[in-house]
């Protein structure tokens, strides 16, 4: 006997699914990625500029951790109001799957980071430049199917 909780969620996952399969080639869709982009980078000037001033007075673990958070807030409220122009549901749940995402998208930076250095032999910039466009594609599906979800 199914379990009428798999079955809502089954009809949930293909929701997405037929919306992300419809909307790849949708103009619109590529405008949000490219504001995604936008805003991902002044996060990154925010991120590194704050970590900059931080990492002098305060351990860089601490320095590193409160310049995401301000960047990831910042990235937040964007993404929320500019990219994917939201109206609709909790901020504080869209926030708390926002930082999900960014916490998977940093996750995956720094293995893709660790990996082109250590393995493929890579310069440091080089490489964060290529984990950074690794993670993009990630972090912009994550947020646009779950956290800024209608």
């Amino acid at each position: 006997m199914k379990d009428a909780r798999t079955d809502v969620a089954a009809v949930g996952l293909k929701g997405h699914a037929e919306r992300f399969n419809v909307g790849v080639r949708s103009h619109h869709n590529w405008l949000e990625l490219a504001r995604f982009c936008v805003v991902g980078g002044s996060g990154y000037v925010i991120n590194v500029g704050l970590f900059t001033l931080f990492y002098r007075s305060l351990p860089y673990p601490i320095a590193f951790v409160l310049a995401f958070v301000v960047a990831a807030t910042s990235n937040f409220i964007w993404n929320r109001v500019w990219t994917f122009k939201i109206e609709h549901g909790e901020p504080h749940v869209q926030y708390a799957r926002f930082l999900a995402v960014s916490l998977l998208a940093l996750a995956i930076d720094l293995a893709a980071l660790a990996f082109l250095v250590e393995v493929v032999g890579l310069h440091k910039p080089v490489a964060a430049a290529i984990a950074i466009v690794v993670a993009t594609p990630i972090s912009f599906l994550g947020n646009k199917l779950w956290s800024f979800a209608a």
